[in-house]
């Protein structure tokens, strides 16, 4: 028996099965210090037709077998979103956990492009899970460091495994840290006190809950409009959005910045919850829930991630435009600073967005993690 026919493909197509699907990662990285294993409650609604990621896309989830036991994992989906933007027949895969061995990559990546091909695409992306507004990219530097709030991790051998198949590197995405206690320059202070003579930073209003993620929604979908691969995110997702990740802060995380009452940007930082899980096993009952709310309470996360910031796409190529976004970071830091966070993650940043990069090297923050995002004609 050949060793690439001794792996065998199964749908999804029960509980059961997604639960197994869930808890693929484990064995990849039972000996990764750095793994921080996923709240598994949070991965079955994420999975689940609550996701209202699911109201514009079609998806399938396969696991690769060695007789009885799991090895690998892959789901294909088709997002009708970036079809009606793009029209490219482009679909993405997402979700790759594996085994070191090519044989397992090859078999799922196939499976994930005959689906794709059979639903009529010309083109595979990813990693994508499940959509470009969530956990995306592959991880390719930074194995070495726990991934952050909502960004992935993976094997070192993951990278070249994909790259075996044919498939070609299309962008890459950076992640970057800054320590908050980390005085800016003169110049980022210089332009911050010029836009706060233009504009004001505020925070969150929570008792209008609804209508400031409508403002947010609506500067995030206009200040990334031009980005590569953008899709807009649905009222429904970024409701989504701010139920799940409003209730982890105080009201001053979130800054949006006004000129004369119109809100023109804003910035949403999060404490890192992958440190207040990562001795949970994924488990939330019977003690792990009651240990997550002390340490977001009381012990507070050391390390947190701004993976929302916008500033309207009309100021983008104005001298105004960098200094709302010192606006913003400048008042993200003083709120974090007060819960004891020592150290920031802005992340993804797109390796040619010069604009961003600029702003977040000038504040002083460095690259400490890259991530890929692959493709292939079908």
């Amino acid at each position: 028996m050949s060793e690439s026919s001794r792996f065998h493909i199964v749908p999804v197509g029960n509980a059961r099965q997604l639960e197994t699907f869930i808890r693929m990662p484990w064995p990849i990285y039972r000996d990764d210090p750095a793994w921080v294993p996923p709240l598994i409650y949070e991965r079955k609604e994420h999975l689940s037709e609550k996701n209202p990621f699911f109201q514009h896309a079609r998806w399938q989830a396969w696991l690769a077998m060695d007789e009885d036991r799991p090895v690998g994992r892959i789901s294909a989906q088709i997002d009708q979103l970036h079809l009606e933007r793009y029209d490219d027949k482009c679909g993405h895969f997402g979700m790759l956990e594996a085994i070191d061995n090519p044989a397992v990559f090859s078999l799922l990546l196939n499976t994930a492009e005959q689906w794709l091909r059979d639903q009529g695409m010309a083109l595979i992306r990813g990693p994508f899970n499940l959509s470009i507004n969530e956990e995306c990219g592959l991880l390719v530097e930074g194995f070495d460091t726990p991934p952050s709030l909502m960004m992935g991790h993976a094997r070192p051998y993951y990278g070249p495994h994909v790259e075996g198949q044919s498939y070609s590197v299309v962008k890459q995405l950076l992640a970057y840290r800054i320590a908050t206690r980390k005085q800016p320059p003169e110049i980022m202070q210089k332009l911050t006190r010029k836009a706060g003579r233009t504009a004001t930073a505020r925070p969150l209003r929570r008792k209008e809950i609804d209508k400031e993620l409508e403002i947010m929604q609506d500067i995030f979908n206009d200040a990334w409009s031009n980005n590569w691969g953008f899709v807009p995110f649905t009222a429904e997702e970024f409701k989504e959005v701010g139920r799940n990740l409003l209730m982890l802060v105080s009201d001053d995380f979130v800054q949006i910045a006004e000129i004369d009452g119109e809100p023109v940007a804003m910035m949403v930082a999060l404490p890192n919850v992958n440190e207040a899980i990562k001795d949970l096993d994924g488990r939330l009952f019977p003690t792990g829930f009651l240990k997550l709310l002390w340490r977001l309470k009381v012990k507070y996360p050391r390390s947190g991630r701004i993976p929302l910031m916008g500033v309207r796409k009309r100021y983008h190529h104005t001298p105004l435009g960098p200094g709302l976004a010192y606006l913003m970071i400048s008042a993200i830091r003083d709120a974090v600073l007060k819960r004891g966070i020592q150290d920031m993650e802005m992340s993804w940043i797109l390796e040619d967005n010069a604009g961003m990069r600029h702003i977040l090297e000038t504040a002083g923050a460095e690259i400490y993690k890259r991530y890929n995002i692959y493709q292939k004609s079908l």
